[in-house]
């Protein structure tokens, strides 16, 4: 037994003797438990990747509990006198880690995500659910950890002389700095190589975070920033997760109703520009067919919300579709049911790969090489249609780009003044100027969906052709006072919203204001065109425009970063480390409040829910 007669450097010098043993033992405790993340992760696929699995397990899990030793219980040993008292201190602060470890080991678990303010706020919540029922069982392991830290803490005070005889502390000090200095040195490494079997395990354990030296590198020739830039982007395509899609094998009634199908998408159009002074005839179209108002994009991205639209799936699937060449259901259904293609659209369409390698992979897209502007796009359409085999149905997308670019203005006369190009502006509001230029350039767009449709009629192919004609997001004149112009910037509805006017033969005209999403496009043209009997959750996260429900509660959109749950009064952005922001119909903060936990795992799911499992 030691004993209590000890000075006061005698005292502290066993304390912190006896702290290296505890933090010892609670560092294999918190290994074992580290085990939980390794089960859940992606297991590398090289044995390199193993290997730094191994050693940031061992280095990252010494370094975390011992990072606490030095950081709490080190300074205590020389503050509280009492033997007694300080072990009794280190019990109550290596259960409270182990506990909060644990907590987070299950929070990964279930939403792949670490211990953050949203998950700690969904903890709390009160709310009923399984999850959070399962997450309250957890502490009812806290007296048990607190009872076998005191039985640790008993034990290695009486075994503390003949411990500290077996000169093993600095061996074992030696393999875990060797580990924790290693990992980093294969991150740093692993990080400038884009060798994905290390970089993907960047996440894996909590208070994480690898270290790089892109920086360094590259000040002393070691790294070609502009090299590594155009790697990366590739990589982003190879390293993603591999989708399953569709989660079952698809079965169909009959060949389908045979309808042709054309799908108009105006770039950044915003839905309140569906009006009569801006696009009379959209306008008038839109009333006489179906009218969706309330309609949303699936993101505030070019390429994103057009991935929605044709896929049915949030755009963080966009990386795995480009990765395994997958074509839309919709786009390969066509396909096999012998429908003639016609694609069309600016060199941009040449040149993106969500088309070449994802949407349109293998299809004939070399007809649109040399267009640049709209009118050579719907003329060159139109020499399509009079040419095409009129014994098959067909598919054909046109991609108009004016009001996207309208800043650069175009070969028509303005309507709006002023705006851009106008003789005297100075002293007009910017913001006015720029929408009124916006608004030119919509109304030019309005003219060449004329075109469009005279030459549908002179085809005698209206009736026998369904139209889509939607945008794949909106555009913002800073309407929430943030200084956001254009789109990419937030997630407001002038950034999200955008029409929908469908022209269905043989329906009713009607204007829904339910909340609709790009995402339910591709389920109503499986279901209603091509007449699949296989579910939508299936193959998309959307539901059909002609089935879906009325009182929908949430609908998904975001990009590859973020994910974006847009209510019928709110709207909830979630980053990918689980911090979350609420905003109201204006999209300004709602600092109280809070995402629903039901409703926000069932997003998260949906966000995942279609790459292969582990």
């Amino acid at each position: 037994m030691v004993s209590s007669g000890n000075n006061y450097k005698d005292k502290v010098s066993q304390l912190i003797s006896w702290g290296h043993w505890f933090s010892f033992f609670n560092i294999i405790a918190a290994m074992l438990l580290g085990t939980r993340y390794i089960a859940h992760s992606e297991w590398p696929a090289s044995l390199l990747g193993q290997l730094y699995l191994l050693t940031s397990w061992v280095g990252h899990f010494g370094f975390l509990v011992f990072g606490f030793y030095i950081l709490i219980l080190f300074p205590a040993s020389f503050i509280i006198p009492s033997q007694r008292l300080m072990r009794l201190f280190a019990v109550l602060v290596a259960t409270i880690g182990l506990t909060a470890l644990l907590l987070d080991t299950h929070a990964y678990e279930s939403l792949e995500l670490h211990l953050s303010p949203l998950v700690w706020d969904l903890l709390l919540s009160g709310e009923r659910t399984e999850l959070n029922a399962r997450w309250q069982y957890l502490f009812i392991t806290v007296p048990v950890i607190f009872l076998l830290q005191l039985v640790l803490s008993e034990w290695l005070w009486r075994k503390l002389r003949k411990l500290t005889r077996k000169h093993v502390g600095v061996p074992i000090a030696t393999v875990f700095g060797i580990c924790f200095i290693s990992s980093h040195l294969m991150y740093i490494w692993a990080d400038a190589n884009l060798y994905r079997p290390i970089t993907a395990q960047r996440s894996n354990f909590p208070l994480s975070y690898p270290m790089t030296a892109k920086t360094f590198m590259e000040k002393h020739g070691l790294l070609d920033r502009e090299e590594y830039t155009e790697r990366l982007n590739a990589q982003g395509i190879e390293a993603s997760e591999q989708l399953r899609y569709p989660l079952e094998k698809m079965a169909f009634d009959d060949p389908g109703t045979g309808k042709n199908l054309l799908v108009v998408m105006i770039d950044g159009l915003r839905s309140d520009m569906v009006e009569a002074d801006t696009m009379p005839y959209l306008s008038a179209f839109a009333s006489q067919n179906l009218n969706f108002e309330n309609h949303y994009s699936s993101s505030n991205e070019n390429t994103a919300g057009i991935f929605g639209l044709f896929y049915g799936l949030p755009s963080s699937y966009i990386n795995s579709a480009r990765s395994s060449n997958t074509k839309p259901l919709v786009v390969s259904t066509l396909e096999k049911r012998g429908y003639q293609f016609g694609l069309f659209g600016s060199d941009d369409l040449l040149q993106d790969p969500i088309y070449t390698e994802a949407i349109f992979s293998g299809l004939p897209l070399e007809a649109m090489a040399g267009i640049a502007q709209d009118t050579e796009v719907v003329e060159s359409w139109a020499n399509w249609l009079e040419a095409r085999d009129s014994d098959k149905p067909w598919f054909s997308y046109i991609e108009l780009n004016s009001v996207q670019n309208f800043e650069e203005g175009g070969d028509y006369t303005p309507r709006f003044e002023p705006s851009l190009g106008s003789n005297n502006i100075s002293g007009q509001d910017t913001n006015l100027i720029l929408k009124n230029s916006y608004r030119n350039a919509a109304y030019f767009i309005d003219e060449q969906l004329i075109q469009i449709f005279d030459q549908l009629v002179q085809q005698d192919a209206l009736d026998d052709t369904i139209v889509i004609i939607t945008a794949n997001h909106g555009t913002e004149f800073n309407e929430t006072g943030s200084n956001s112009w254009g789109a990419n910037s937030n997630y407001s509805q002038y950034q999200l919203k955008v029409p929908l006017v469908i022209h269905w033969p043989g329906s009713v005209s009607s204007v829904s204001d339910r909340l609709t999403s790009h995402l339910d496009i591709a389920p109503t043209l499986m279901e209603a065109l091509l007449n699949t009997t296989t579910p939508a959750s299936a193959y998309s996260s959307g539901s059909s425009l002609f089935t879906g429900s009325s009182k929908r509660r949430w609908i998904l959109a975001g990009n590859e970063r973020d994910i974006v749950m847009i209510q019928p009064t709110s709207t909830t952005v979630i980053d990918q480390y689980g911090n979350y922001l609420v905003y109201d119909q204006d999209y300004k903060r709602l600092d109280a409040a809070k995402p629903k936990l039901s409703t926000l795992m069932q997003a998260m799911h949906e966000m995942k829910r279609f790459h292969q499992a582990h």
